[in-house]
């Protein structure tokens, strides 16, 4: 038998992350869209909590930059400004 790499182990374990974040990702860029598309604050609001809400959490694991997340939460919250 072979024996593995250091290298070989982390290229195994840089795949599974990939995939295991990846839902998380998608469940926060479907959350920014669902905010996105409203058109009155009153049923922007509680999408837009729960969006930063996710985004939040995304940074404490360490799935998103802190930095990232915060410009995605001003992004939503300029466009929630902006509602009629």
């Amino acid at each position: 038998m072979k024996q593995q790499t250091s290298e070989e182990k982390r290229i195994r374990q840089a795949e599974k992350a990939h995939e295991r974040n990846k839902s998380y990702i998608t469940k926060m860029k479907t959350l920014i869209k669902k905010v996105k598309s409203t058109k009155t604050k009153a049923e922007a609001e509680p999408l837009f909590r729960q969006a930063v809400a996710t985004i939040d959490s995304l940074a404490r694991k360490g799935i998103i930059h802190k930095n990232t997340a915060a410009n995605k939460k001003s992004c939503l919250a300029a466009y929630l400004a902006k509602l009629p």
